[in-house]
């Protein structure tokens, strides 16, 4: 019952800074903002990339970017998006109401968003074995010097021929393992942005919307290298980039816009229990496709799958040093802008 009360106490301080012109001139002025921060930084890795590319610590800056990137990440599935998932359905006009009293939902379509994202890597990943990566066992399967193949004892040469083909086909696997990557990160930083963006349109609120401009373009531009580290090493063609990248750029402003007309149509509030609902389950969602991207296709398989990081020698620690700080860094960073959105 207390829970309503403040509930009730917050709403009444919102009212007192309600005001729908000057809301309206802030969300227009975040629009702008918003797009160009998220320009900024998701061209930025991409931009170096095709600089740098073939240069020395090309490998090396992109690998320090994706660390950074994956705190970034990270921090923003528990800190931001998760979170606000759980404060949503257990607003008081939500958990009063059956069933979402009855059971913890945000976990449950947090899981829900996991366990997906687990199963489009499988399903790639069983493609990519069975047809992307050259037959059976996508070419990996490595035959010793002087066996049989198809009734010809192999020579050296042909073992050396076999191989590149095989290293060949190892590169194009991970190639396309970054793509996937790199696509299904997207899809659930867009989740993300859709709903930031029409709840900042819905809103009336201009003591809430003046702070959220300026930590949502520090938001979108760390949010925005973690994407763009990521695109850049897919090694996609130029149309895709240039698709993937404006996506990004777009979502969030668009969201805000769709919010705007949303209210202008029906006057419906952000307040409203459905769009409590509606936020809380696509936060929730969200939340678990960025948890399982950043622990298991950036995390892991960057710090115990990465022959620059698992191969032995000085030169390998100190960079497998230098990609735990940028981690540290990256979750620091999104962590703190949560003082402020």
């Amino acid at each position: 019952m207390s829970t309503c009360v403040t509930g009730t106490e917050a709403a009444l301080r919102a009212a007192a800074c309600r005001d729908g012109d000057v809301a309206t001139h802030l969300k227009l002025i975040a629009v702008l903002v918003i797009f160009l921060t998220s320009v900024l930084g998701v061209w930025g890795p991409v931009l170096l990339a095709r600089y740098f590319h073939g240069k020395p610590l090309y490998d090396k800056a992109i690998l320090v970017i994706k660390c950074f990137a994956a705190g970034v990440i990270l921090s923003t599935s528990l800190v931001h998006v998760l979170p606000e998932a759980f404060e949503a359905l257990a607003d008081c006009q939500v958990s009063s109401r059956h069933p979402w009293r009855d059971f913890p939902f945000a976990g449950l379509v947090t899981i829900i968003g996991a366990i997906t994202a687990l199963l489009v890597d499988l399903t790639a990943s069983e493609h990519m074995g069975h047809g992307g990566g050259g037959g059976g066992g996508g070419g990996m399967e490595y035959m010793p010097v002087g066996k049989a193949v198809g009734g010809i004892e192999m020579k050296e040469g042909k073992f050396g021929a076999d191989l590149e083909i095989q290293e060949n086909s190892e590169e194009e696997i991970v190639k396309m393992k970054q793509r996937l990557v790199s696509q299904v990160l997207e899809i659930g930083i867009i989740f993300h942005s859709v709903i930031i963006g029409v709840t900042m349109g819905m809103s009336q609120n201009k003591c809430t919307i003046r702070p959220l401009i300026a930590a949502l373009s520090f938001h979108q531009i760390f949010e925005g290298l973690g994407l763009g580290g990521c695109i850049a090493q897919a090694g996609f063609k130029a149309g895709t980039v240039v698709y993937m990248c404006l996506m990004f750029a777009v979502t969030t402003p668009l969201g805000i816009v769709l919010g705007m007309v949303i209210f202008s149509l029906t006057g419906y509030d952000d307040q409203n229990p459905n769009a409590l609902i509606m936020e809380g389950l696509l936060g929730s969602l969200s939340s678990g496709i960025l948890i399982y991207m950043a622990l298991v296709d950036l995390i892991a398989l960057d710090f115990f799958h990465n022959k620059m990081l698992t191969s032995p020698g000085e030169s390998s620690s100190r960079l497998k040093k230098l990609c735990f700080v940028a981690l540290v860094l990256g979750s620091a960073s999104m962590s703190l802008l949560a003082l402020w959105a």
